[in-house]
């Protein structure tokens, strides 16, 4: 496949930047958003079927924050619920196939530590960026992990919620200045990502925009990875300049380690 080839010689020249969803920390079986929410309602005592019928996702969080006047506890159950044994890390061929092609930086939308945990278990330098202070300590050759929407060890810059979200999508904060400047040149993988989330497609939508303020023509072609065919979703990310790759088994976690599988064949 020639965007397959593609792509493994730019991941080979360090010219790729790796964006890693929920669909990731699915594959070691963490608890879902539903499973969150069911926590949410039963913190504020309502029916967990009934609660999640009154919003999506972050305006029930956002109302969890009002009630509780901080995210703390739900941070601290998301903290306890998402700690994974460094062996389910140590025996997943995802997790080892994200560290062995040694991207030079990786966004990350998730709140778990599982990417931190990898690279140490794998014994493979990284930084952690989740807030300014944290730029700086960047190093030349050592991988950048960036928390974009923060994570369970800082509840207080945790996007979360509804407003926290809407703050993260201007794209303005010191990490989205520093996004700007690392997606120049360069291309994006999205893996684990759902198009079914409108979250996402904003993303990329913004991400877009960014490309957009040079000369389009210039701008390189970045790819996202998707475990099903769709032929509608295919067609609006090509018209963004974003090719998908499609997966070749029905099973979403068989599918990525298939796909990373075939990235690190050709890399070698």
């Amino acid at each position: 496949m020639k965007e397959l080839r593609e792509l493994t010689e730019k991941i080979r020249t360090g010219n790729v930047i790796l964006f890693v969803g929920a669909g990731v920390s699915a594959t070691l079986n963490l608890p879902t958003w539903s499973q969150m929410l069911r926590k949410v309602a039963i913190d504020l005592e309502y029916d967990p079927d009934i609660f999640s019928m009154y919003g999506d996702p972050l305006v029930l969080a956002e109302y969890y924050k009002i009630q509780k006047g901080n995210l703390k506890g739900l941070a601290n159950w998301m903290r306890e619920k998402w700690k994974v044994e460094d062996e389910r890390i140590r025996n997943s061929f995802v997790y080892q196939k994200i560290v062995e092609l040694d991207f030079p930086v990786i966004y990350t939308t998730n709140f778990d530590t599982c990417l931190e945990q990898a690279y140490r278990i794998f014994k493979k330098p990284y930084t952690k960026i989740a807030r300014v202070q944290d730029i700086c300590k960047c190093q030349k050759g050592i991988t950048q992990i960036v928390k974009l929407h923060g994570d369970v060890g800082n509840y207080h810059n945790m996007v979360l919620t509804e407003s926290s979200y809407f703050d993260r999508m201007d794209l303005e904060s010191p990490l989205d200045i520093k996004l700007r400047s690392d997606i120049l040149g360069k291309s994006i993988l999205f893996i684990g990502y759902s198009l079914s989330d409108i979250n996402i497609r904003f993303l990329l939508y913004k991400l877009n925009k960014m490309w957009g303020f040079g000369n389009k023509k210039s701008q390189p072609r970045s790819y996202i990875f998707m475990a099903n065919p769709n032929r509608i979703q295919e067609e609006v990310m090509r018209n963004r300049n974003i090719t998908p790759i499609i997966g070749e088994n029905t099973d979403q976690t068989e599918s990525l380690e298939g796909f990373l599988g075939k990235l690190k064949q050709v890399k070698l």
